[in-house]
């Protein structure tokens, strides 16, 4: 059970676990796990002062770093959309919030209103420049993803920048002034150019590449011809739900979608 309360104190008995972080990759230790014990980390000579604190998986805290270069030498990296069709959902949330903290953290170094350090309020988690009081949230950028239906067919895309073969439904993110049925809307109008009804909200996902969350949709065709952007997505057409191409893996929202509407 995950609980991403706010409460980072470092248990008296050093009784936690850390996870190590660099350039949007998870590191692994000889038994490919991904938690690692203070005492491992020290016996390697890595710091743990900067810390930043994920939540507790079955009540023992998470905190995670973010590894120096000379420091990637003890472990095997791996990307966590690699991870995603093998591990614990509970895993994937813990490791998206250490990937999403550490980069937020990285990315505002400094003020962007005065341009002072930048040092984190460790009683709330937020940070704050010391010189103006600027305070810098956490950042989470929502979007959306559709399964389209006609008939006892699904509408799936090849986005430009998959891999050969590979379809996926549409997605995109949300702009400023939309609601997220309007969002549904003009993507799937601007991405393949046809119309949409009868929008029902599905489920959601964190998606940390980079902050992302996923809010998920089923919709029904009403009108238009599918004309690709050409830019995003060089091709969309309609598949029976029996006979699918190369698809997302499982664990993703956009796997869980098409998987519920074909079964």
């Amino acid at each position: 059970m995950i609980n991403i309360n706010w409460d980072p104190d470092i248990p008296e008995d050093n009784d936690f676990l850390i996870v190590c972080i660099s350039n949007n990759e998870i590191f692994i230790n000889t038994n490919n796990c991904f938690y690692m014990t203070p005492l491992e980390l020290q016996n390697k000579n890595i710091e743990l002062i900067d810390r930043s604190y994920i939540g507790k998986l079955n009540s023992k805290k998470i905190f995670a770093i973010n590894i120096k270069e000379q420091e990637k030498i003890f472990f095997e990296k791996i990307n966590l959309r690699n991870l995603l069709p093998f591990i614990e959902q509970e895993d994937f949330i813990i490791l998206s919030r250490a990937l999403e903290i550490i980069n937020w953290k990285t990315k505002h170094k400094f003020c962007g209103k005065c341009g002072e350090r930048i040092t984190e309020n460790i009683s709330e988690g937020f940070l704050r420049c010391n010189k103006c009081g600027f305070i810098i949230y956490p950042e989470i950028s929502p979007a959306i993803i559709v399964g389209i239906t006609k008939d006892d067919k699904i509408l799936l895309a090849h986005n430009d920048k998959f891999k050969e073969n590979m379809y996926s439904i549409i997605a995109g993110f949300v702009e400023w002034g939309e609601s997220l049925e309007d969002t549904v809307k003009r993507e799937v109008m601007e991405e393949i150019g046809i119309t949409i009804k009868n929008i029902k909200y599905f489920n959601s996902q964190t998606w940390p590449f980079p902050n992302s969350l996923m809010v998920g949709f089923t919709a029904e065709y009403d009108s238009g011809e599918i004309i690709p952007d050409g830019v995003e997505i060089t091709d969309a057409k309609w598949f029976d739900k029996n006979n699918l191409p190369d698809i997302p893996k499982k664990g993703s929202i956009a796997r869980n979608i098409i998987d519920t509407i074909c079964k």
